[in-house]
């Protein structure tokens, strides 16, 4: 399975919102790579901002993966990759 950019943004969207108690509306996420840090995400909500890491995209992915598709996977399933556009493989 493998969960496209638009996926992957709307997985940190939904899971910062829940936890924030906001819209999803009301989250901007912005994904990156580099060498050092690997996977991260800069989310905006109002005009404040925070980086997510690696560990914490796969949370949202699990969360996000078991809300809209109805199946139970494990961090340890999600590969995070990019090209010109981010993606999430996610092993059976």
């Amino acid at each position: 399975m493998r969960l496209s950019m638009d996926e992957v943004i709307n997985a940190v969207c939904l899971s910062e919102s829940s936890r924030r108690g906001i819209q999803p509306g009301a989250v901007e996420v912005q994904l990156s790579w580099e060498e050092e840090y690997g996977f991260t995400a800069e989310v905006w909500i109002g005009e404040r901002s925070h980086y997510l890491v690696e560990a914490n995209l796969k949370e949202a992915i699990e969360q996000y993966v078991l809300k809209e598709y109805g199946r139970r996977i494990y961090r340890s399933q999600i590969t995070l990759d990019a090209d010109e556009e981010f993606w999430a493989d996610i092993a059976d």
